[in-house]
């Protein structure tokens, strides 16, 4: 893959795109310049973001170090705010110049902690020396490492250090690599032999399979030894949450919230439900083909505006934002499933998606036309914008893995390649006159899901290729990667169901993890909701989000698109249900794992933004020091500025130096907090 091609794939949007292409060619300077117009935490978030892409894709782990970084940025930032709360860290300090001292102390923080979380990534002799080019970009001595003091470094230091010992006593289990403890999490069913045709050695056909391949490369493209993977972070109900309480924990202690129930189970009263929602996702890769000449209009005039759970929205008739009719984007069908497939499982270098949404989050950032939180609150400036808006929407994401993955853990649902080879194995149901025949085995459905006969597969008819399996099932699915995904594509034909595969990568196939529920729609949902409620407003900047993907230079494991390709969303919802449904269309999910997982993230974004905005206090205001005018800078200026707080300072005393009286001492402590009225 070229570079440029392998640089416009990975990027989220086109706000991290900058990084990516600097991060290629070794112009960590260029691009540091570059996005000095960016606040300090933008920055940082950036570096983390190109540390997650060279790590081990793991999305529990990511959004956890996504959530903490932004705890250590809002942290030092509401050191020098006296109404703010930091989350771990609540030391208050005065600076001459506070908005310095917020940097400074952001970037200590964010330097230590990201350094101690990827000391042992894959990717740290890329990722160490990049947060060190940082720290010197930036102007700061990345050597300095006392915790001794008021200076902002030393402050900075000692909330990496807070956030590093809580972290390790989080239940994460960060000490041992993330690891399932000793006496965890054992799967029931031995691994499917992913080259072998079948599945055989599935016993317990509601619960996960691992998937042993000749080696399995994760999402980031790391080759992970012994090519059979184990669950990731089974046990990730229990770590610490951001915003999530203990009575949306039922049982008390299982580490499964807001349990929606089991997914449709194999012979039980929901196991027709099981069989067509596995053989839908076997029909789906049938879509995956740009030949089949069907066409769809792929922008807001015909997709999103979905209700909560389902895909039945029609599209817009009007840009909501602007009054005028969306301009209509026909490609084919099978152009665009692919695409969405890739686009957010995030390809060979994932930013997994938590991060994916942390550059959608930045995307509209830099889109939008004023910073005000609610769309309505004071003008921010991008620092206070960006702590703020990290706290919020890497909290939701946080306690989004915790749920997601707790509901994994707890119902350890099969991926559909395990199930569908399963009822594939057993044979078809529908007819008991055919051969055959297994009650609790799959649906036929002509053109789609086939027995192989004599006649089928008889010379020039459609199961030719297939004529050494007569009575064996056929699937119109795609035919799994080419030799040469440079110049080739497989498209779809008559596949036997036994050896069907998803729309992925040989060497990865699925996720290692349980299926239910889906941890795309879960995350994707919950950011939207963050970023409905942080920016007032449900639509994009403009009521119009892009992503451009250019003809033949943009998927993956096989040639394509087709054609030149615009995803496009109006608002945040579309694009966290495009996310959701693409991973039917990759073949990792069926719609249960899918629509519970967005109804959950439509629960969880809200709780998490109205627990960030208790940690922001009052909103600063700006005044002279001398603020009752008799010349003085004093006690009785102090009582204005409480005066002026009222009833919403619960939490600030009038004594703010703990010194017995309310003096100007006081009054230094608050002003100071204001910068340029200090």
């Amino acid at each position: 893959m070229d570079q440029s091609r392998a640089a416009r794939r990975v990027v989220g949007l086109r706000s991290v795109a900058m990084l990516l292409v600097m991060a290629a060619t070794g112009g960590f300077t260029a691009w540091s310049q570059a996005q000095s117009s960016h606040s300090v935490a933008r920055q940082w978030n950036e570096v983390l973001l190109e540390a997650i892409r060279n790590d081990f894709a793991r999305p529990t782990v990511h959004a956890r170090n996504l959530f903490h970084s932004s705890v250590a940025m809002w942290d030092a930032w509401a050191t020098y705010d006296p109404t703010a709360t930091g989350w771990l860290f609540t030391e208050k300090h005065v600076a001459d110049d506070v908005h310095a001292a917020r940097e400074e102390a952001i970037s200590y923080a964010c330097y230590r902690l990201m350094r101690h979380r990827f000391l042992a990534s894959p990717g740290g002799f890329e990722t160490l020396p990049a947060l060190t080019q940082l720290m010197i970009a930036l102007g700061y001595d990345p050597t300095f490492t006392s915790q001794s003091g008021a200076s902002p470094a030393a402050i900075g230091n000692r909330i990496a250090a807070t956030i590093i010992s809580f972290g390790l006593g989080d239940e994460s289990n960060e000490w041992d690599d993330y690891q399932i403890p000793p006496g965890g999490y054992t799967p029931i069913n031995e691994p499917l032999i992913v080259v072998e045709p079948g599945n055989p050695t599935m016993t317990h056909p509601n619960n996960w399979q691992p998937l042993t391949l000749d080696f399995f490369i994760d999402q980031s493209g790391n080759v992970i030894p012994g090519g059979t993977p184990e669950f990731l972070t089974p046990f990730w109900g229990h770590v610490v949450p951001f915003a999530l309480l203990p009575i949306d924990e039922i049982p008390a202690d299982s580490g499964v919230y807001f349990d929606p129930g089991p997914p449709p189970m194999h012979g039980t009263k929901t196991h027709q439900q099981y069989c067509e929602e596995f053989e839908l996702v076997a029909n789906l890769s049938g879509w995956c083909t740009p030949d089949d000449g069907v066409e769809w209009d792929v922008s807001p005039a015909s997709l999103g505006n979905n209700p909560l759970g389902t895909n039945a929205g029609g599209g817009y008739s009007v840009n909501p934002v602007t009054g005028e009719p969306y301009e209509p984007q026909f490609v084919p069908r099978g152009d665009y499933v692919r695409i969405l497939a890739e686009f957010w499982a995030d390809g060979p270098d994932s930013e997994t998606p938590p991060g994916h949404w942390n550059g959608i989050a930045n995307y509209v950032t830099d889109e939008i036309a004023e910073k005000r939180l609610g769309g309505s609150g004071p003008l921010l400036d991008d620092l206070e914008w960006d702590v703020k808006l990290y706290l919020a929407i890497n909290g939701a994401l946080h306690d989004s893995a915790i749920v997601a993955w707790g509901l994994k853990g707890w119902y350890d649902y099969p991926r559909p390649i395990s199930a569908i080879r399963y009822l594939a194995e057993l044979g078809q149901c529908s007819n008991p006159a055919l051969p055959n025949y297994h009650p609790l085995g799959m649906n036929l459905e002509p053109g789609k899901i086939e027995l192989i006969t004599a006649e089928s597969a008889a010379p020039g008819e459609r199961h030719e290729h297939l004529f050494e399996h007569i009575d064996e099932i056929a699937i119109m699915a795609w035919r799994n990667a080419p030799q040469d995904p440079e110049t080739q594509y497989s498209g779809v034909g008559w596949i036997l169901a036994a050896d069907w595969v998803s729309y992925q990568r040989p060497s990865f196939v699925a996720p290692p993890f349980a299926a239910y529920v889906s941890g795309h729609s879960t995350f994707s949902r919950a950011a939207a909701e963050v970023l409905h409620r942080f920016t007032g407003s449900p639509w994009f900047p403009g009521g119009l989000g892009e992503f451009f993907c250019p003809q033949n230079n943009f998927l993956v494991f096989e040639m394509g698109p087709s054609v030149d390709v615009t995803l496009q969303w109006a608002s945040f919802f579309d694009a966290a249900d495009e996310s959701g449904i693409s991973r039917l269309y990759g073949g990792i999910h069926i719609p249960a794992d899918d629509v519970k997982g967005r109804i959950l993230g439509a629960n969880i974004g809200p709780i998490a933004f109205e627990h960030a905005i208790t940690y922001f206090g009052t909103p600063e205001t700006p005044c002279p020091p001398d603020l009752n005018g008799d010349g003085l800078v004093n006690g009785a200026d102090l009582s204005e500025v409480l005066a002026m707080w009222g009833s919403t300072c619960v939490d600030c005393p009038a004594d703010l130096d703990g010194s017995g009286t309310v003096d100007g001492a006081d009054l230094t402590i608050v002003l100071g907090s204001w910068g340029e009225c200090g």
